[in-house]
């Protein structure tokens, strides 16, 4: 007496001597469930290779610091730009006041930015990114880490000396095989010393973070116009502390600026969470699409399967009746069927993973788009394209196993 794992090896071989003997049918068959698991491992990965990213290197600020501007963070409609430009400028007797006060603040800070040429000699960059910060931010948020040279002092951010750091890209352009550290570099119309060169950080999404240099924002104010809004960045000594702080800040800041109750702040916060969930808000909206788009080429995918194995019942009418004449059960030849199905889709799945790997990796290669491929979407990738294949198999099974074994032997298929 045959068992049912007997049964089911027997199935199987049967199922795979008909696929085979298909070669071009089957690779046909095969391509809606190949281009959905392809597209959906490919945009994963890209995804999960952002996400981790992020969450290492694109934080603006520390766990336990914040920044405080006029303008928010991202700002959606012309309206809401509109009325942000209406607000008070931050000054750097802002930042005095909240140094002073501030008692959950254990560092503050300030930034302004501007972009300018930067030359040496007869070498110019363009477009280099100009910082104007106090003498304590490179010790808030994104720490800076020197390769050489020294941090510039609160002296000389109080007698706006005209000294510079300046990022790895700068150096290797305007001093290829020199030592930058007391040279003399034009920014602008200005010239500055260099007196630090900032590690190598490499690039974030495809641009560079070392193409910048940093000078007192008292130097920078009184080159560039104080009329401007500045950046207040603040260093927090935990998360707890990070809240107070913030609470704090809000409290002096709307009493400096005359706040009524009723007003809203004229001010936005930004921390790294504020930049992340801003991340995953706008790639969760890329991803639910993909997912879409995807499920709807396995959706294809799965009708093709239906189509063909039902042209393959139509095919082997006679085979079936044959089987069955010969003892073969009904929940044979539906097991049969499912198999077949269940393979086709099966095999598309792992076909579809590994192009949507590669695709994923050649995407890296040329756009500097991190990727990464998270295991737990190749195993429900395969489960997904499998239970495909077994739903839209199943009628046509179903229609095999329940043929009349007369009616079938009297086929001339």
């Amino acid at each position: 007496m045959k068992t049912g794992r007997f049964y089911f090896r027997e199935s199987l071989d049967m199922a795979l001597v008909s696929l085979w003997s298909n070669k071009l049918r089957t690779f046909l068959t095969l391509l809606g469930i190949i281009i959905g698991v392809l597209t959906i491992i490919a945009v994963v990965s890209v995804i999960q290779g952002l996400n981790d990213y992020v969450y290492t290197k694109m934080s603006f600020y520390g766990a336990n610091d914040f920044a405080v501007s006029k303008f928010s963070p991202f700002i959606s409609t012309i309206q809401d730009y509109t009325e942000q430009m209406k607000r008070k400028d931050l000054t750097l007797d802002d930042m005095k006041v909240l140094r002073k006060l501030c008692q959950s603040c254990e560092l503050v800070g300030a930034s302004v930015d501007a972009s300018r040429n930067v030359k040496y000699g007869n070498r110019t960059i363009k477009d280099v990114s100009i910082r104007g910060v106090t003498s304590v931010d490179h010790l808030i948020g994104n720490v800076l880490e020197l390769e050489q040279g020294r941090y510039f002092t609160q002296g000389e951010e109080d007698r706006s000396r005209y000294v510079c750091i300046i990022g790895a890209d700068v150096a290797e352009n305007l001093f290829p095989g020199l030592d930058p550290i007391g040279r003399w570099i034009k920014i602008g119309n200005q010239n500055f010393e260099v007196i630090g060169l900032g590690k190598r950080k490499g690039k974030l999404l495809g641009f560079s973070q070392d193409n910048y240099a940093w000078i007192p924002i008292t130097t920078f104010l009184k080159i560039y116009g104080s009329r401007r809004t500045i950046t207040i960045n603040i260093h927090t000594s935990s998360q707890e502390a990070l809240n107070r702080a913030m609470e704090e800040v809000r409290t002096i800041l709307r009493s400096v600026r005359k706040r009524t109750y009723n007003q809203p702040d004229d001010f936005a916060f930004a921390t790294s969470d504020t930049f992340i969930q801003v991340y995953k808000s706008a790639t969760s909206g890329i991803y639910l699409a993909m997912i879409v788009i995807s499920s709807i080429a396995l959706l294809v995918g799965g009708i093709v399967i239906m189509n063909i194995m039902l042209v393959s019942v139509t095919e082997r009418t006679k085979e079936i009746g044959i089987r069955i004449a010969v003892g073969a059960r009904r929940r044979d030849i539906l097991i049969q069927f499912l198999i077949e199905s269940a393979i086709l889709s099966g095999t598309g799945g792992l076909i579809g993973i590994t192009l949507g790997y590669i695709l994923a990796r050649i995407v890296t290669a040329t756009t500097s788009l991190p990727s990464s491929l998270d295991p737990v979407s190749v195993i429900v990738s395969i489960l997904m394209s499998m239970i495909v294949g077994l739903f839209f198999g199943i009628y046509p099974a179903n229609r095999a196993a329940k043929l009349n074994p007369v009616e079938a032997l009297r086929s001339e298929q």
